[in-house]
Order: C-alpha cells, then sequence, then structure tokens
C-alpha cells in the first residue's frame, strides 16, 4: 500500500508542478492589469466574451481572466487571492473537487472559475447548504462580479417565480441544493413555457460538497399531493405498542430495523381481532405497526428529531440542523406525530421525484469544494465522475492533534470533557466542543453551569443565531458547544470577528437589518444613497468596525499565547470526514491549536460496530470509570468501525440511485415529451403515429388463427375513438393486416382531417398540445406513486432468490409501457370527440404555488385548478397573436 500510496503522491505531485507553471502565467498579468483604470478593467469582460465568441476557448483565456478577477478582488473587497487560492479556481474549472483545509478561504477560490465560466453567457450555479450562506456570498463576492460588468442573483426560500426567473437570468445564481432541485421538478409540472423559471443547467460549483453530494444523497426530494389513507391505524397502532414489552419485539440497533416475534405477533392478532396478521390481506396494519416500533425504539427525540411548535422537525444526522418542510416517508412520520400525541398528518401521494445524484448528473459540467472529500472518493468517482485533489495550505498547519482518550463509561468520558474544559479556561484558551446531537449538546452545558463555566450552545434549536455564535468561538475565554457541523461555511478568527461584533452593536443601536447589510456591502460613503440616515449609520459603522478591529487584534495575541483554538470532540462520528471537519475549525493559516477526541466503549459507534476484543481487554484490566485508556489496538479499532458504517452508507446512497435511475430513464423520456409541447412543437405527426399505432395493435389482436374477428375489431376500434358505423371496407376478409390497418388508418385519417377544416389548422395544433399535455401530466403522477408502491414491496423478492433492483427495472419498464399506452389511447380519444365549441385551455394538474419548494413530503391540500379566464378581447392565450374572440373563443 505505501508504494501505491508514492505512486499517487508523485502523480499530485506532477500535476500540482503543471498548476503552479499557469500560476506563474497569472502573476505575469499582474501589473498589466493593476495599472489599468477601472473602467478599462471592467471593459475587460466585453473583450473575452468576443475573444470566446470568435472561437478561444475557456482555457486558452483563464489566466487572463483569473489575472482580472484578483484585481478586481484587490479593488473591490482588499483581498487578493493566495496562489494556492488560483490552484484551487484552477481544479474547479475543471470539473473537480477542490479539497481546501478550513480558513483557506474556498468563498474567494470559486469567484476566479465562476467569472470564467460566466463568460459563455449560459449561467453558472453556485450551489450552498443554507439560505444564510447563498445570500452572505451572494452579497460578498458578488461585489467582484458587479464591478467586472456581470449579473449576480440568489435563489431563497419563498421567491415567487418572477423573481426566481430573473434570479436564474442572471450571469451567476447563488441558492442551496434544495432550492435549485425542487425548482427543477416545478418546471417540469408548468403548462405554459413562460411559468419555468431555470435555464439549462449549464456549470455548477457546489460549496461543502461532501455534504450535499453524499450526506443528503440518501434523502430524494418529493413534490407531493394529499393521499387517500385514513390516519386512524396510526393512533391504533401507537396505543398497542405501547403494550409491548421487551420479548416482543426483535431490535437490530446497526441495520436500524425492528419486527414483532411470535409472541408479539400473537398479541397483535388478540388486540386487532384478526387471524393470521401477516397475511397479505393485513398488510397495511403490519406495516402500520412496524412503522409505530421504528418510532418507539429506533428514533429519538432531540436527536433524529424534535418536536417544535405542534410539529415533528427533522435533524440532519450530519449538520445538527433542523430540515424544516421534510418529511419521513412510508407514514413514519405520523408514526411519531402519534408517539409525541401530536395532530396526525395525513399520508401524502408522490407527484414528482428526483434524487440529488440524478439532478446534479444533468449539469454540463460540475465542480466542488471542501475541507474533506478524500476518504469518499471512490463514490466521488462512482457517481459524479470527479475525482478529488488535495491542495496544499496557504502557510503551514501547526495544529497539535492528540490521541483518542478512551473511558469506560459515558460518565467517565463527560467528566473528562468537563475537567479539560475547566482547566483551559484558566488560562482563557477558547474551546470548541463538538457533539453527535442535540441531546448532548444540552447534557453537556448542565454539567458546565453546575461547574459555573459561562458558555454559548449551538445545536438545531438555535439555528437562527448559528453564524453569530461560531463566529466568536475564537474570542478569548469562550467556550462554544456545536452538535457536530453547526456553523459550516463562517470562519472562526482568533480574537473574534470585528464585522459581526459591529453588525451586533448596530442592531443594538436599534438600526434595521436592510440599513446594516447596505452600509455593510458599501465600500464607501460614495457608493450610499445620498440619505441622510444611511450616511449617518455608516459613519457610526465605520467608527464601531475600527474600534472592533483593534479590540480583536489585541484580543488575537493573547489568544495565540493561550494556545489557540481548542476543538474538542466528545464522541466520534460515523464518517471520518465529520471528525476531520471538526478538526480543521482550528489551525487555520497558520494559527496554532489543538484537537482531541474523547470516546466511550459505550457510544454508539463503539457499541455496534467496534470490536469485542476491546471490551474483554478492558474487562480484564479491570479500569475504573475516571482512567483513560490510549492504546494502538484502539484507534485502529475506531478507524475500522468509521470504514465499516462508511461502507454501509455508501451501499444506501448506491442503491437509492439504481432505484432513481430506472426512474431517470422514465423521467428524461416525459419531460422531453412536455418540453416539445411548451416549446409549441407540431405536434401533428406524432399524433398520427399514435393512431396508426392504436390501429396496429387492434388489427394485430383480432387477427386470431380462424382469420379475421371483423365484429370484435370493430367494436374495439368504436370503443377506442372511431365513430361508430365509421370502418365499412369491402371484401376485408381478403386482406391481409398490413393492408388492413393501412384501410382503416386511410378512414381515421379523414375523420381527423375533416374535424381539422372545422376547429381550424392553428386551433387544432393547440388542441392538440393542450390534450397530450393534460394526459402526460396525469397518467406520469399517477405512474410515480405507483412505481412508489412498487419500490417499497419490491424488497421481499429477495427471499425468492431474485435481485430486486433487477425485478423493479423490468416491472418498472412494463409499468411505464402500460403508462404509454394509455397516454395515446386518452390522447386520440378525446382529439377525435372534440367539439368546435368546446373550450380548450391548458389545465394545471398541481397548484405549483401551493407547493412548498422546501417540503419533501409536506402533505397539503393541493388543488387541481384552471387557468384564470381569458377576456373576449384579450390576446389568445394559445400564442398566435389573435384576439380570444377570433382564435380559440371562435
Amino acid at each position: 500500500m505505501g508504494f501505491m500510496d508514492s505512486l499517487f503522491n508523485m502523480a499530485d505531485k506532477k500535476e500540482l508542478k503543471k498548476f503552479n507553471k499557469t500560476v506563474d502565467v497569472i502573476d505575469s498579468f499582474e501589473s498589466k492589469f493593476s495599472s489599468m483604470s477601472d473602467k478599462e478593467l471592467k471593459n475587460m469582460t466585453n473583450i473575452f466574451k468576443d475573444r470566446i465568441a470568435k472561437g478561444e476557448s475557456l482555457d486558452d483565456i483563464l489566466p487572463e481572466a483569473f489575472a482580472v478577477v484578483r484585481e478586481a478582488s484587490k479593488r473591490v473587497l482588499g483581498m487578493r487571492h493566495y496562489r494556492v487560492q488560483l490552484i484551487g479556481g484552477i481544479v474547479l474549472h475543471q470539473g473537480r473537487i477542490a479539497e481546501m483545509k478550513t480558513g483557506e478561504g474556498k468563498t474567494l477560490v470559486a469567484t476566479a472559475p465562476v467569472y470564467l465560466n460566466a463568460l459563455t453567457g449560459k449561467g453558472v450555479h453556485v450551489v450552498t447548504v443554507n439560505d444564510y450562506l447563498a445570500k452572505r456570498d451572494k452579497e460578498e463576492m458578488g461585489k467582484i462580479y458587479e464591478f467586472l460588468g456581470m449579473t449576480v442573483g440568489v435563489i431563497v426560500h419563498g421567491q415567487n417565480p418572477t423573481v426566481r426567473r430573473e434570479q436564474y437570468n442572471c450571469d451567476i445564481t447563488y441558492g442551496t441544493n434544495n432550492e435549485y432541485g425542487f425548482d427543477y421538478l416545478k418546471d417540469n409540472m408548468v403548462i405554459h413555457k413562460e411559468q419555468m423559471v431555470q435555464r439549462e443547467l449549464n456549470y455548477a460549483i457546489v460549496d461543502e460538497v461532501d455534504s450535499i453530494l453524499i450526506d443528503e444523497a440518501r434523502t430524494p426530494l418529493i413534490i407531493s399531493g394529499p393521499g387517500d389513507k385514513s390516519t386512524h391505524l396510526y393512533s391504533d397502532a401507537n396505543t398497542f405498542v405501547l403494550t409491548l414489552r421487551e420479548g416482543d419485539y426483535e431490535l437490530d440497533e446497526k441495520q436500524k430495523s425492528i419486527s414483532l416475534t411470535e409472541s408479539g405477533i400473537q398479541k397483535a392478532e388478540v388486540y386487532f381481532n384478526v387471524d393470521n396478521i401477516t397475511d397479505i390481506a393485513h398488510t397495511e396494519l403490519y406495516h402500520h405497526i412496524n412503522q409505530a416500533l421504528r418510532a418507539h425504539k429506533i428514533m429519538k427525540s432531540d436527536v433524529d428529531y424534535v418536536a417544535k411548535d405542534g410539529e415533528i422537525v427533522i435533524v440532519d444526522e450530519f449538520t445538527g440542523r433542523l430540515m424544516f418542510g421534510r418529511r419521513y416517508s412510508e407514514g413514519l412520520h405520523q408514526a411519531i406525530e402519534a408517539k409525541e400525541g401530536l395532530k396526525i398528518q395525513r399520508e401524502s401521494k408522490t407527484l414528482a421525484t428526483v434524487t440529488f445524484q440524478n439532478y446534479f448528473r444533468m449539469y454540463n459540467k460540475i465542480a466542488g469544494m471542501t475541507g474533506t472529500a478524500k476518504t469518499e472518493e471512490e463514490e466521488f468517482k462512482a457517481i459524479y465522475k470527479m475525482d478529488v485533489f488535495q491542495i496544499p495550505t496557504n502557510k503551514p498547519v501547526i495544529r497539535e492533534d492528540l490521541p483518542d482518550a478512551v473511558y469506560k463509561n459515558q460518565i467517565g468520558k463527560f467528566n473528562a470533557v468537563v475537567e479539560d474544559i475547566i482547566e483551559r479556561t484558566k488560562v482563557k484558551q477558547p474551546i470548541l466542543v463538538g457533539t453527535v446531537s442535540i441531546e448532548k449538546s444540552e447534557l453537556l452545558s448542565q454539567l458546565l453551569k453546575r461547574r459555573g463555566v459561562k458558555h454559548e450552545v449551538l445545536n438545531a434549536k438555535h439555528h437562527d443565531k448559528e453564524a453569530e455564535i461560531i463566529a466568536q468561538a475564537g474570542r478569548l475565554g469562550a467556550v462554544t458547544i456545536a452538535t457536530n457541523m453547526a456553523g459550516r461555511g463562517t470562519d472562526i478568527v482568533l480574537g473574534g470577528n470585528p464585522v459581526f461584533l459591529t453588525k451586533k452593536e448596530m442592531k443594538r443601536l436599534g438600526y434595521s437589518e436592510d440599513i446594516i447589510n447596505k452600509v455593510d456591502s458599501a465600500l464607501d460613503a460614495s457608493e450610499l444613497d445620498e440619505n441622510d440616515e444611511i450616511l449617518k449609520a455608516k459613519q457610526e459603522y465605520d467608527k464601531l468596525l475600527t474600534k472592533y478591529k483593534k479590540q480583536t487584534e489585541e484580543e488575537q495575541k493573547q489568544v495565540i499565547e493561550a494556545g489557540g483554538l481548542a476543538i474538542i470532540g466528545t464522541e466520534r462520528h460515523e464518517a471520518r470526514r465529520i471528525d476531520n471537519q471538526l478538526r480543521g475549525r482550528a489551525g487555520r493559516q497558520g494559527d496554532p491549536g489543538s484537537s482531541r477526541f474523547y470516546i466511550a466503549l459505550d457510544d454508539d459507534l463503539m457499541r455496534l460496530f467496534g470490536s469485542d476484543k476491546i471490551s474483554r481487554i478492558v474487562d480484564k484490566i479491570g479500569l475504573e470509570e475516571d482512567m483513560p485508556i490510549e492504546h494502538k489496538i484502539l484507534s485502529k479499532s475506531i478507524e475500522g468501525a468509521q470504514k465499516k458504517v462508511e461502507g454501509k452508507n455508501f451501499g444506501i446512497r448506491k442503491h437509492v440511485l439504481q432505484y432513481d435511475d430506472v426512474m431517470n430513464k422514465q423521467r428524461e423520456i416525459m419531460y422531453g415529451e412536455r418540453s416539445r409541447v411548451l416549446a409549441g412543437e407540431n405536434l401533428k405527426e406524432q399524433i398520427e403515429g399514435m393512431i396508426h399505432s392504436i390501429i396496429e395493435e387492434g388489427v394485430n389482436a383480432y387477427f386470431i388463427e380462424t382469420g379475421f374477428n371483423e365484429e370484435g375489431f370493430k367494436e374495439y376500434m368504436y370503443h377506442q375513438f372511431m365513430p361508430k358505423g365509421s370502418i365499412e371496407i369491402p371484401d376485408i376478409e381478403k386482406l391481409n393486416q398490413s393492408e388492413i390497418v393501412e384501410k382503416v388508418y386511410e378512414i381515421a385519417m379523414k375523420i381527423y382531417g375533416a374535424k381539422e377544416e372545422l376547429v381550424g389548422s392553428e386551433r387544432m395544433r393547440e388542441v392538440e398540445r393542450v390534450i397530450l399535455l393534460q394526459s402526460v401530466d396525469s397518467h406520469w403522477m399517477d405512474h410515480i406513486d405507483a412505481m412508489d408502491q412498487l419500490r417499497q414491496g419490491i424488497g421481499l423478492r429477495a427471499i425468492g432468490q431474485q435481485d430486486p433492483v433487477v425485478a423493479y427495472k423490468i416491472e418498472g419498464f412494463d409499468m411505464f409501457d402500460e403508462m404509454t399506452k394509455h397516454i395515446q389511447e386518452d390522447t386520440v380519444k378525446y382529439l377525435f370527440n372534440i367539439t368546435v365549441e368546446a373550450p380548450v385551455e391548458r389545465k394545471q394538474v398541481v397548484d405549483l404555488e401551493k407547493i412548498s419548494s422546501s417540503a419533501s413530503d409536506e402533505p397539503e391540500n393541493k388543488t387541481v385548478r384552471k387557468d384564470e379566464q381569458v377576456g373576449r378581447n384579450d390576446e389568445c392565450p394559445c400564442g398566435s397573436g389573435k384576439k380570444y374572440k377570433k382564435c380559440c373563443g371562435k
């Protein structure tokens, strides 16, 4: 393995040399651009665009474009890109992952490749983990792009479609993965092209790429409508589960699975008065009991979810953030609502769905940046075809990573953590404590309160103050407890962040959020409106900023003397990445710092995935609970346990993707069909093809061994779409199959031609589009729901030695075939029955305004709504340019 590692290192070093040569070229342009006036520098954007139009590639203009961005950043933000930041930019432009340590300035790294790729005019998306970071980065980095004449937008929760469209039409758009994904799904549910908000998916840079493309990839995005299932079964199952004792169910904590034992099944049959609860007739009841069991025995309050304002809100296990609007699927959310005694929401029906894997693979080019991705490189390559390049730090890392301290149990571990914190506070060293759950952070908080240690708690319950709290974690004597990676994306500066302190003081003085943001984003007073209040606020802001800068600089020296930021981990996380991220919060830009993890042998990770060998050793030694153990076997065992879980989680994500790949092919076909309709294409040929296909199928079905069943065929065709008595073909019995098909097709086309003459060609084309769109929408939504049902039950095929994924592919294909057949039949039937007087208008199958873009499973009442009525003298919605009364309103 050592030999293989050295081979990879050689390859990386070789590539790094290449990157350094490119950076030398970028540096050579610095004097040229620094001597330019602002106007000349801005004009470089137009020059680059012209060069691209004349055939130059982005790679050709990369060195100059990067140099221009660096110069603009110096002038606008007072920040000059380091060499390593330019290397990071080159890696991002190549569509790869740049792994850069915390504090290396990833936000600034992205500006150069974003500007370069935005020159094509096709748009660039920057993807962040939350709305706060999207707005912050748009405000801060947007100044560079706007200075260079580019437009910058931001997509946040709650914007209406008109605003969203404007933001997407900007050269550069910031937003979260959820917002982008839901907009894609909604765009494929609209009924007019003008209602779509997104453009072609061109280039995306994903910030915190491991969090978005790995951690969140297990949960698909779902838009849903109300289901028709009753909710009383949830409360009945909940009441029953409360009567069970330990031997009535079997729990596997590793797999997070639970099932009734023989005694539990007998109790259920008596309680619900059924003969055999495992019988197929009682599948639904059995499913509800299992979900109630999961809710009580596996799902933990303040770890997996919190009850807030009468609702169950999921907690993201990786970041500790609350995931508002997201719901557990398959009735688990309702089971938890019953457990917590809350109002049980109706189950929902899936209307549209996509996984993050398949959404992001639609971009022409995708890149990512994070502090930790190397441990998951295999997955990035397998799913996204992106490799990871580790970029050296600007200054050497001098943080001291201490070995893990392992204790016999939780009591010993937490007592040791508290003692460590107290020792460090004596020298006023700032401390950031990472916990794996809200529950643990609150337990530690109580222990510190008892000992009189002043501290801040940052967990999902206080996510609104996240950035503010984490930004000040480096202040002298500060003690901050945070759920794993809360506050990710906010820099911890030793001595405190003067900008945050200034904003906080401005708020205290009574200035509004809007005014504070205006004066913060303006470089000097000349950029602000001639407004006394704003000018006064700017003066106050500058005065406070100078004061706090001086204060934090003095404090920084004291913090460095105290040893820099100390990171204390109270438990190892399932993924090594998350531990590395926590460690990486200290030691930014050559700062001093330290990190240490405290582990107990009864931590979930050690208990479920650690080796039994350790427990046996500890029992033999007879360790006291306050005695730490440090041994190589322990370190190996911890890493082995983490690798096991990482492998298991990769398997889950791969599994989700395998199923969604089946849906993805179908989705591409259906969304492609919709796009043709929305683009106003002439569908006459396609409709003729549908008519021919239905006739051919009918003829083949009624051509039997004894000859052609003429009566049966006619009845079938009259039922399908042909007018009664229209099929009269002399000597039909003498014709072969293809001749009958052509004769019937000829009759059908004459009838259709006559219908078109009556309705008018132009109107007929719009009628075809309207009817096909409605038919596609209603059948596709039913099909998604049917596929969802199929997937829930397909796992049982494994019992019969059949691969469930293969079975899902085969049956899914048959169901898709069946659906397209129904779409064709419905479309043709409606077209042949259309009357001249019938009003033709596009109907929205789902009211998009009532779909919350953050709701993956939210069962709201989504009404089916007709478009607004068009006035007789208004322009016709079919796009003909005529008045409604002269066109479709005839």
